[in-house]
């Protein structure tokens, strides 16, 4: 079950919305080397906002997650492509599950 997790929130600097895009799309290869990563999203808000959502089963998944390569990219790539970038740490309330990738 997972019982914590992170929001990020990301806003594109102007012209850079398809990078952002394309970015995000590819850290799903990355992610998916992460086995404490029970869950993880990349979202599109709105025409400049995107967002990424993951959950773990536990502190040690969420910090692994945090020192891993994709957290890595994000930093790296953080002053090229985003105006804002937040991350914040939530706990998990409640959560349905399937493997209905």
């Amino acid at each position: 079950m997972v019982k914590v997790g992170l929001l990020v929130r990301l806003e594109a600097k102007p012209g850079k919305e398809a990078e952002v895009e394309s970015f995000l799309r590819g850290g799903l290869s990355l992610v998916e080397e992460e086995p404490d990563t029970t869950v993880w999203y990349a979202l599109r808000l709105g025409p400049t906002t995107f967002g990424i959502f993951d959950a773990f089963a536990d502190e040690a998944g969420r910090q692994s997650h945090l020192v891993g390569k994709v957290a890595a990219a994000l930093k790296e790539k953080a002053s090229e492509l985003f105006a804002q970038l937040e991350i914040e740490r939530a706990d998990v309330l409640a959560a349905k599950l399937t493997d209905g990738s």
